[in-house]
Formats: structure tokens, C-alpha cells, sequence
């Protein structure tokens, strides 16, 4: 971490901020400013998460004076944004507020800070698309203000067209409450985003805006939605018409995915009837499950990989001998077995006997494969 060459002071605000503000991406550490103290870093990158793409502020702290509020260096694209902080500095909630009563001793103040730059600059791009002469934008605006959550951007640079992006948060479910036992630490979201190119010319027929769905990383654990297919953008639409039923579908396929869970921890212990207990599993979601088999004095282990998409799609099987080991001691695997009879029709305890006899076979051809190598 690049906390670990920095001044205590200071890397107890990086640390903090690392463990504590889910928007941000990484840390890159640039260089120290110091002449007397030149491997110790006091200067960064911080890159955040904003409107489904990222932004990088540079903050400068002092190797030599710790104790001092940092400096904050933005992107070249948002130039107007320092100009932003100095106009609305009178504000209770600015940020310059915590620069003027910088206390090094507390740890939370650069994570408070930068929440409270990022807030403002929620607050700048807003300004920035309303200024935007597109009638089709301005019309949008109008018509999604009451949703909480929208996050916008303009985006614009020297080779290429300008552009409004929308962050649209669907589904005001908590999903992390509905699934038991849930590890999730922070609060698992879909957002809609949505590009529109700034036409500042009348266009009688605006062409449909891009769409792409996406999800916070951990919520494919739960469900892929690469598998959602997104309902046609008709012609002279807006986003207040598109959404109720793009969520409404999002709303069953959440429920469809959490009644799954059920579904596959039916079939691990199915399973465990066929192969005894697992030797691991995954007590949650239930996407993996692991068994010792034997096939006379052949010993090995039984890994099965369970998609989201179970039981439409089979899960795939790998073998581990508990016996045979390459060079480099690692044991010797098989290659992923999804071609075997199956069918989602079957019931739970039919599938684990169908594998259970599958690997009768295939465990003669494993055992044959590891002497032949070992």
C-alpha cells in the first residue's frame, strides 16, 4: 500500500480512507515532493468511482509539515470545478471549511474530505448539464428530478462529440436484506447508464440513447445481468416511460435469482446423499460444493462449480487426486466436465444420481490419465 512509505499522519489518512469509502477505486502513488525526504510518498492519485466511470484528483500532502491540510490538483477536463469550490466557499457544507480546520490527528478528515469534493462535484456536473442546450436533455432533467440517486456528467473533450451521462439507480430494494446470511459489507446496486450525444441543432427524430446495465461487482455472485436483456428503446421515449418497466423486470429476476439459492442448495444436499458430506461448500449462495469420491483404492476429490443460471445450465464438474502430483507438487486436475447426462427438468435427487453414475465411468479415465503423467 503505498501508505507504507509515507509519514504516520499521513498514511493513517490513507488507510482510513482506503477502509472506509467504498467509492474509491485505488490509491496510485506518484512522488514525494520533498528534497530531504526522497523515499517517502506524500503525493497521490485518488481515483473515484462517479457516474459509472472514474475520476482522478491528485492530492499533495507535505513529507516535511504532516500536520498540514493537503493541496488537491483536478483532471484538465474539470478545470471549472476548483473555480466551482471557490464560489460556493461561503457554504456551510464546503469543503474548504474542513482545509481551514484541518486536524492531522483525527484520521477520518481526508475520507470526510473527499466525500465532500465528490458531493460538490456531483453538485458542478449537475450545473453542467443543465447549461447544456439540448432541448432532448433539458426535457429528461425535467423529468427524472424526483428520483433520488441520479448521478449526471457532461463529458466533452477535444476529439470528441459532447455528451450527457446518466447513473440511474434501479430497483429500491435492499438486496443485501434478502439474502440470508449475507456478506455483502456495503449495499449491493444496479444502475441503468444512459449517454445521450448534445444535439445544440433541432433534430425532428432523436436518435435512442445508450444503454448498458451494471451492477455492483459482488451481485454477480448472485446473478449476472449480462443475461438481461434490455427492453427496445422506442422512438420518441423518455426516460420516465423506459424505467417502471425496466425495473419492474429487474424486481422479478432479483426474487427469480434469490429463489434459486434454495434450488441449488436443494441439489448439493442431494448430492451429499450420492458422495456423503462435503468436504466444502458454499453455505450462502451455494454456487460450490466440494466431495471425496473413491474409486476402489483411487481417491479423489469431486469440485463442482454451480452458475447463477442452475438448473438451466449444468454445473460444471473438475477432478482433484488426492494421489497424483505434477512437478511442481501441485495434485493433477482434470479438465472442466459439463458433458453429461442432465436435464433442468430432472429433480434434484435424479441429477445426483445421474452424476453419481457419470463419475463411476469417468473416474477409470481420470485415474488412467494421472498414472500415465505421474
Amino acid at each position: 500500500m503505498a501508505s507504507e512509505t509515507s509519514p504516520p499522519l499521513i498514511a493513517a489518512q490513507l488507510n482510513h480512507l482506503v477502509l472506509n469509502f467504498p467509492l474509491l477505486a485505488k490509491i496510485e502513488p506518484k512522488w514525494s515532493g520533498s528534497k530531504d525526504y526522497g523515499g517517502v510518498r506524500d503525493r497521490f492519485t485518488l481515483v473515484i468511482s462517479y457516474c459509472l466511470d472514474f475520476i482522478k484528483w491528485d492530492v499533495i500532502f507535505d513529507a516535511e509539515y504532516p500536520m498540514s491540510a493537503p493541496d488537491f490538483i483536478f483532471g484538465p477536463e474539470d478545470e471549472g470545478f476548483q473555480r466551482f469550490l471557490v464560489l460556493h466557499g461561503e457554504d456551510p457544507k464546503s469543503p474548504l471549511n474542513r482545509l481551514g480546520d484541518w486536524d492531522s490527528q483525527d484520521p477520518t478528515q481526508l475520507m470526510l474530505l473527499v466525500k465532500e469534493l465528490r458531493d460538490q462535484y456531483m453538485a458542478y456536473q449537475k450545473k453542467l448539464v443543465g447549461e447544456v442546450q439540448d432541448d432532448r436533455v433539458k426535457f429528461e432533467i425535467s423529468t427524472i428530478a424526483f428520483r433520488e440517486g441520479i448521478e449526471m456528467r457532461l463529458s466533452s473533450g477535444f476529439d470528441k462529440p459532447e455528451e450527457v451521462k446518466f447513473a440511474v439507480p434501479l430497483v429500491d430494494t435492499n438486496i443485501n436484506k434478502m439474502v440470508p446470511g449475507c456478506p455483502w459489507i456495503y449495499p449491493q446496486k444496479i444502475y441503468l447508464q444512459v449517454i445521450y450525444p448534445v444535439e445544440k441543432k433541432y433534430v425532428s427524430t432523436p436518435s435512442a440513447p445508450r444503454l448498458k446495465l451494471v451492477a455492483t461487482p459482488d451481485l454477480k455472485t448472485l446473478f449476472s445481468i449480462d443475461d438481461i436483456k434490455l427492453p427496445t428503446w422506442l422512438a420518441g421515449m423518455c426516460m420516465a416511460e423506459y424505467l417502471p418497466p425496466l425495473e419492474e423486470t429487474l424486481e422479478k429476476q432479483v426474487l427469480e435469482a434469490i429463489s434459486l439459492i434454495d434450488v441449488r442448495r436443494r441439489f448439493i444436499e442431494a448430492l451429499a446423499v450420492q458422495f456423503g458430506r462435503p468436504v466444502e461448500a458454499d453455505p450462502i449462495f451455494c454456487r460450490k460444493a466440494t466431495f471425496i469420491s473413491a474409486s476402489g483404492v483411487f481417491t479423489f476429490m469431486v469440485h463442482l462449480t454451480i452458475t447463477t443460471q442452475f438448473p438451466k445450465q449444468p454445473p460444471a464438474i473438475m477432478l482433484q487426486s488426492c494421489q497424483h502430483f505434477n512437478s511442481q507438487g501441485v495434485p493433477l486436475k482434470s479438465v472442466s466436465l459439463t458433458d453429461y447426462p442432465f436435464s433442468p427438468r430432472w429433480e434434484a435427487s435424479l441429477m445426483a444420481e445421474r452424476i453419481w453414475d457419470f463419475l463411476a465411468d469417468e473416474a477409470l479415465i481420470f485415474k488412467k490419465y494421472c498414472n500415465e503423467r505421474n
